[in-house]
């Protein structure tokens, strides 16, 4: 069994722009993956995008591909929240789009499990949670894009 990579997709009835912008904008992020405030972004390679994750803390993840509207990815460090994602404490984030008729495909792939040690009191970082997880998150995603979820990921307790 691979427990190095996770791989997920998903068809979004909306234009690539709008899930593009769903997927990079601090708002959108604050909801679908965050507590329901709004992410803070520099959308740039180099870039940091912060995001709170409320009972699991906060992350400061790692741009590294932002090609408008086709591919966005970041290192998150998820078993080490407040700490800035780098290669050797986290996973590599990539997020693809492709037009499809007329809606949207995004392609999810996290990967670099393998080369990490997760603390024991992080479970919540493990390929298995991430792997759960994911599914439930690009679901959520491409009910958000279309209009019909807006309530945020994780509670802000």
């Amino acid at each position: 069994m691979n427990t190095n990579s996770i791989e997920r997709e998903v068809s979004i009835e909306a234009p690539i722009e709008r899930v593009w912008e769903a997927l990079t904008s601090a708002e959108s992020i604050g909801t679908w993956f965050g507590v329901g405030a709004a992410a803070t972004i520099d959308l740039r390679v180099g870039g940091v995008m912060v995001i709170n994750h409320g009972d699991h803390g906060t992350f400061q993840t790692l741009i590294v591909a932002v090609d408008p509207p086709r591919a966005f990815s970041y290192r998150w460090a998820s078993a080490f929240p407040d700490e800035l994602a780098t290669e050797e404490n986290s996973t590599l984030v990539e997020f693809t789009l492709r037009s499809s008729g007329d809606g949207t495909v995004l392609r999810l792939v996290e990967s670099g499990f393998d080369a990490l040690d997760i603390p024991a009191d992080r479970p919540d970082a493990s390929f298995e949670s991430h792997s759960k997880g994911w599914t439930g998150v690009i679901a959520k995603f491409a009910e958000h894009v279309m209009g019909n979820d807006d309530q945020p990921l994780v509670s802000s307790s």
